[in-house]
Order: structure tokens, then C-alpha cells, then sequence
């Protein structure tokens, strides 16, 4: 990875406006709305099961109960599945540091560490140089399936995800004005967000950010953990949050990672960071089971304590390679863990002030707070146009975050001014809504015939 300054001035940004309105004739806007014919030895059984590889074997029936619940749940757990798809999809040869895994319920609002609230992308699992097109047409066809899974007519499905893509262009053309510092800094405070929005949107904003407001380190510790004699444990909750007697749990070390953490992990975060931490001790440790694509990954919670109700709540969760490697080359980074930490600071306004990595023999993790002041929208109970307007909030997320490692210029003059673009990457969401019902009925078929076997349990 080079670290040198440029010798010399990038191209303008009349330049790159010009190359931007150029690749129209590349790739019309157009041809953005075609999803190609599945492949004839498509399996989606097969591809699956692939994806459990490396997984807790416990969990995998887990992680298919909880994919099988809805079809837009089913398209939160493939993330490779479409990731393969969008390969076969038409680009511009534009690059960012992408998500890879930019479905609407990976957007909400998080906490600074100046405490004030934010909205932004919170889940960088399979962040990765790519493609901007793969982000925002994953984000669509995740609002057209969470709109029909909401009960809305595919008009205001189709709505919502168009509203998503309108405002990723206008937001992006926004920002190839700004200069680049202006774009770093930038970000979507929560509360004025909401500001323009209809009474609906606003109401659940303000459910969902006084909920986060809420979820502090010492709310977590009175809904996870008890007192006892020996201190702060916490409280088993089969199977969210479980301990386990046997130090080698499924062939992972735990004690040996935990001895990690206490030296790999603190040289990844800055030395203020580990000056703060060094006044705590590691009080309890559990396995917790997070998501939908993440469940059966190895996932820790850490309860560091110091006196009295003095704590910090750490999640340590194993990284592995993007699903989008195979299709956008490898990262250059020096572990998976290290992949997701460096593209979250890349990407989010305002990154966790104890996110670092660890690496335990074959596996790799990153750390970070759990819950703190942390929410999301729940998608599946509002309005159509509340929808809508968290598309539009997403949109403008996305375009952010790529416009701090992709040139906005370029993208923004591409899409232009006009709907078209909008238009194609909406249709080609609902056909691969269409095609991500197809694949999740695919499972509950094998599922009800026992060629699958499934765990129905909700997520926390």
C-alpha cells in the first residue's frame, strides 16, 4: 500500500467532469437497469451451505432459521450470493472503498465521541475497494424488498428505492463541489436530519434516537450482566449470550485470545485509548450470537470493569475475507480484521474511539463498543413514505461515505442531473427483489423437507 504524497496536481475537477459525462457513452445510464439470467448451474443451496463455512456448527441451523423468517431477511444473510451477481453486472471502472454489504438495516445512528448522535453506515464486515455501482444497487433492491416485506404495493416499494438512488446522485453531485477537507468532515447529525422530513419519519427518528441515547455502557450492564460476589458476570441468555466451560470452544483458543487482546489489540488503538483502558480489568467474558450474515461467526463480548458500576462493554467479532474479494481483487491490508477497521475509518463520519483488531492463530477479529448509543429504524413497521424518506437518508449516507475515497466528480457528472440513472438501478432492484424471493423460497422449500435444518429464534 503506497504512502506517498503525489508529485504533482490531480486532474482538474472541469477534467473530471468532462471524463464523468464521457463514460456516458462507455456505459449509458441505461444499461445499469439490466440483471442478467441466472446462471444455468446456479445453486442456491449449494452457495449457502459455502457460506457457513467456518462457522460454529451450533449456530449454522440458527443463522438458517433466521434467513428463512422473510425473504429480505434471507437477502441480508447473502451478501456473497449478490455479490456474485452484481460481478456480472455492467461498471463504470470507478472505484471507492466500498461496503459491500449496504442493505438499508446496515444504516443508523450512532454515537460520536463527542456523545452527539449521527446518522451513517454501521457495519463494515465486507467493506473493500469495488465498484460504487454494487453499493447503491444493493441498497436499492434491499428497500423494494423491505418495503413489500412491510406490506407496501410495489409502486411505493419501487418508490423507496428510487428515492434511495436520487438522493445518492444529488448528495454525490453535491459533494464534487466541496473541497476535499469540507467532504471529510462532513456528516448527518441526526436530529437536523429529520428536520425536513414528514411527521411520520419524524416520530420514529425520535423513537429510534432516544433509544440509542438510552443503550449507554451502564444500561448494558444492567440488561446483560448481575452483581456477585466476585463482581460483575454476565447473565447467560441462551442462545444470544452464552459462557462455556471448555477454554478451547470449537477448536478456538478462547483463553489464548483473550491473552491477545490484552496486547494485540490495545497496540491497534491509539495511546490515549490504551491509557484509559489500562484502568480496567477484563471482569467476564461471553460468546454472543449478533445478526443475520454474522450468525455463527466467533462473537465476544468483553465486560471491562472498574469500581462500582464503572464499565466498558467491548464486542470482539471475527473478520473474514470480503465476500466481494473474489470479484474486486484482494485487500491490501494485513488481515481481514485490519481490512474492516481501516475501510469503517475510511468510510463513517465518526468512527469508534476503541476500534482496533486481534488475531488468534487463524482468526482474526475486530473490537469495538457494543450497543453504545447505537439504533436503527425498524424498517418493518413504518409507512410507506417514512420508508421513502429513510432511503433518501440512507442515499445521502452512501454518497458520503464514497465520496471520501472515490472521486465524486467523475460519479456525480455520470449520473447527472436527470433521473436516468435513478431510474435504471431502481428496475434492476425490483428484478433483484424478484430474484432474492425466488432463492429464499428455495430455502424454505428445504427447509420444511429436512434437507436444511433450521433454528427459528429472533434476533436481540
Amino acid at each position: 500500500m503506497s504512502h506517498v504524497l503525489p508529485s504533482r496536481p490531480l486532474p482538474s475537477r472541469e477534467e473530471r467532469t468532462a471524463w464523468g459525462r464521457h463514460l456516458r457513452h462507455v456505459l449509458p445510464r441505461s444499461a445499469h437497469e439490466v440483471l442478467l439470467p441466472p446462471e444455468e448451474d446456479r445453486n442456491v443451496l449449494a452457495t449457502l451451505r459455502a457460506g457457513t463455512e467456518g462457522c460454529l456448527p451450533h449456530l449454522v441451523p440458527l443463522r438458517f432459521g433466521r434467513m428463512a423468517a422473510s425473504p429480505f431477511a434471507f437477502f441480508r444473510g447473502t451478501a456473497g450470493r449478490m455479490a456474485a451477481d452484481l460481478a456480472r453486472t455492467p461498471v463504470t471502472g470507478e472505484r471507492v472503498q466500498a461496503s459491500g454489504d449496504a442493505h438499508c438495516a446496515n444504516f443508523g445512528a450512532f454515537a460520536t465521541g463527542e456523545r452527539h448522535l449521527v446518522f451513517d453506515l454501521n457495519d463494515f464486515d465486507e467493506t473493500l475497494r469495488a465498484p460504487w455501482e454494487w453499493d447503491i444497487k444493493r441498497l436499492a433492491a434491499s428497500l423494494v424488498l423491505a418495503g413489500r416485506t412491510a406490506g407496501h404495493t410495489e409502486r411505493e416499494a419501487r418508490a423507496s428505492a428510487q428515492g434511495a438512488v436520487r438522493a445518492y446522485r444529488l448528495h454525490t453531485r453535491t459533494y464534487a463541489t466541496l473541497p476535499h477537507l469540507d467532504v471529510w468532515y462532513d456528516r448527518i447529525d441526526a436530529s437536523e436530519a429529520l428536520a425536513d422530513m414528514g411527521a411520520d419519519t419524524r416520530r420514529h427518528g425520535h423513537e429510534m434516537f432516544s433509544r440509542a441515547r438510552e443503550r449507554t455502557h451502564l444500561h448494558t450492564l444492567r440488561k446483560l450482566a448481575e452483581r456477585t460476589p466476585n463482581g460483575w458476570r454476565l447473565r447467560d441468555d441462551p442462545p444470544l449470550l452464552v459462557h462455556t466451560d471448555d477454554p478451547r470452544l470449537e477448536g478456538w483458543d478462547v483463553s489464548g485470545w483473550l491473552d491477545e487482546v490484552r496486547g494485540c489489540y490495545l497496540d491497534t488503538v491509539p495511546p490515549d485509548r490504551r491509557a484509559l483502558l489500562a484502568r480496567y480489568h477484563l471482569a467476564d467474558w461471553a460468546m454472543k450470537v449478533t445478526g443475520v450474515g454474522s450468525c455463527g461467526r466467533r462473537v465476544l463480548v468483553l465486560l471491562l470493569a472498574a469500581e462500582g458500576d464503572d464499565v466498558i462493554f467491548l464486542q470482539a467479532k471475527e473478520a473474514r475475507s470480503s465476500v466481494l474479494e473474489p470479484f474486486a481483487g484482494a485487500a491490501e491490508t494485513r488481515s481481514a480484521a485490519h481490512r474492516v477497521v481501516f475501510g469503517q475509518q475510511l468510510m463513517q463520519s465518526a468512527t469508534d474511539p476503541f476500534l482496533g483488531w486481534a488475531t488468534c492463530g487463524p482468526h482474526t477479529f475486530y473490537v469495538r463498543q457494543l450497543r453504545d448509543m447505537k439504533g436503527r429504524f425498524d424498517l418493518e413497521r413504518v409507512r410507506s413514505r417514512t420508508l421513502e424518506e429513510i432511503g433518501e437518508l440512507c442515499g445521502w449516507a452512501l454518497a458520503r461515505a464514497h465520496a471520501r475515497t472515490g472521486d465524486a466528480a467523475v460519479t456525480g457528472a455520470y449520473m447527472g442531473g436527470g433521473e436516468r440513472f435513478d431510474c435504471a438501478v431502481t428496475a434492476f432492484a425490483a428484478a433483484y427483489a424478484d430474484q432474492a424471493e425466488r432463492d429464499h423460497a428455495q430455502l424454505v422449500q428445504a427447509i420444511r423437507g429436512g434437507e436444511i435444518e433450521a433454528e427459528a429464534h429472533p434476533e436481540d
